[in-house]
């Protein structure tokens, strides 16, 4: 795929089952071989000049490499070649589970998710995520598996006012409140994303089958950086929601208990990427919502309704939008020496924000010229509903659309 394809309708954009680029497959590889994980392997390409350079190292200049011993330099050394042989077969499984692959140093991978700590090498994807257009404006929603009525209703609300408004709503797929999100979101006529815990060719919950093939046919994606035939193991999820808070501007907790896995996705989009934790309050004598409440208790977010959401993203928003939410979130320890100072960064947004704009949003003011619905404007310029969403989120937030009702007008 072209750079200009960044701007294609994203159903043209789809990847063929099995696609993988030369880059991917190398990666791929590595992601085989028993004892590299995220970190060491982005520990190895640093210290050895790059993927390819791992495959010809030998163990003792692997031993070399700073928290490597001439032990685990010797595994990894002797999984190398028997991975490279084994790359055929497994994109051969990919390609019948309908997915594809895609490298950490491929265009299209997620930028958000890149630019975390431990962000994974390779991500295998059934369906479509377009991190350029269709799916750049996106929030988490996570919670307890065993959700009360209330939790699934709050699910669904939120998820659904969410993709109404041109948000990709990610969750992990599972039971209680992650399905009632994906299904809120699909109902509401908008894309939705599922991290799994396991192999792109498993269906866990398995009950859920039905509803990941109409996220795909929806224009959404199920993803996985795990083998493609990875059970749902417990020792996958911790790693699985790091991707989730990856992924989102920001993470919506809806009734999870002491010791939801929830949490563990809160913890890493406060603590690792930056991200804002936004939790929808609970009965106080629940224990269904005790881990919620204790993160609105130290400091997370209440939020009673979607658009308190979207106010608190405002800013991450803006800042994806003007191309510095990178240096917003990076960690300072790690000061990158491109990083503009917060005055620029602030300077820079204003200016993407109130500049010339390009000419399908200009279009799309001026089709504004009385007050019309989502479909009213497509049905005006001639597009799909789904390809407007997001810039009139953006409008709405940069102030210069506002609704009326089902309408929106612009602000004069």
């Amino acid at each position: 795929m072209h750079d200009d394809d960044a701007h294609a309708d994203p159903r043209i954009a789809e990847h063929a089952p099995g696609e993988c680029s030369a880059r991917a497959r190398t990666l791929l590889a590595l992601t085989m071989v028993p004892g590299l994980g995220p970190i060491r392997i982005a520990q190895l390409i640093e210290s050895l000049g790059s993927a390819e350079g791992i495959f010809t190292a030998t163990s003792s200049q692997i031993a070399r490499i700073r928290g490597i011993g001439p032990s685990t330099a010797t595994q990894i050394a002797t999984h190398l070649h028997p991975a490279l042989d084994r790359i055929d077969e497994e994109l051969e499984r990919i390609a019948r589970a309908g997915a594809h692959v895609v490298s950490i140093e491929d265009p299209h991978y997620p930028a958000m998710l890149k630019a975390t700590p431990s962000a994974p090498p390779i991500l295998m994807i059934r369906g479509c995520f377009d991190h350029r257009q269709a799916n750049k404006y996106t929030v988490s929603i996570v919670g307890s598996r065993s959700c009360s009525v209330y939790g699934s209703e709050q699910a669904t609300r939120f998820a659904g006012a969410f993709a109404r408004a041109g948000l990709t709503v990610i969750s992990g797929g599972a039971r209680g409140i992650d399905t009632a999100a994906h299904r809120g979101a699909i109902r509401a006529g908008g894309t939705t994303a599922v991290v799994l815990g396991c192999g792109i060719g498993k269906v866990y919950p398995p009950e859920n089958a039905g509803l990941f093939d109409e996220i795909v046919d929806a224009g959404g994606a199920i993803i996985s950086e795990l083998p493609v035939n990875a059970s749902p193991d417990a020792k996958n999820f911790p790693a699985r929601n790091r991707i989730i808070s990856g992924l989102s501007l920001g993470v919506v907790v809806i009734e999870a208990g002491l010791k939801s896995g929830a949490l563990i996705t809160a913890r890493h989009a406060v603590e690792d990427h930056g991200r804002e934790v936004m939790g929808v309050p609970g009965r106080v004598d629940s224990a269904a919502s005790a881990g919620t409440n204790q993160l609105l208790k130290s400091g997370a977010h209440l939020v009673t309704d979607p658009s308190d959401v979207i106010s608190i993203l405002e800013r991450d928003a803006f800042h994806l939008y003007a191309g510095s939410h990178q240096a917003m979130t990076a960690d300072p320890s790690r000061e990158p020496t491109n990083r503009p100072e917060p005055q620029q960064q602030m300077e820079l947004a204003r200016e993407m924000a109130i500049g010339d704009v390009d000419d399908e949003t200009r279009r799309l003011l001026e089709a504004m010229d009385t007050p019309k619905t989502g479909d009213e404007l497509a049905e005006a310029m001639g597009v799909d509903p789904g390809q407007i969403r997001a810039k009139l989120t953006m409008l709405e937030i940069q102030g210069r659309v506002r609704r009326a009702g089902s309408r929106f007008e612009r602000v004069r």
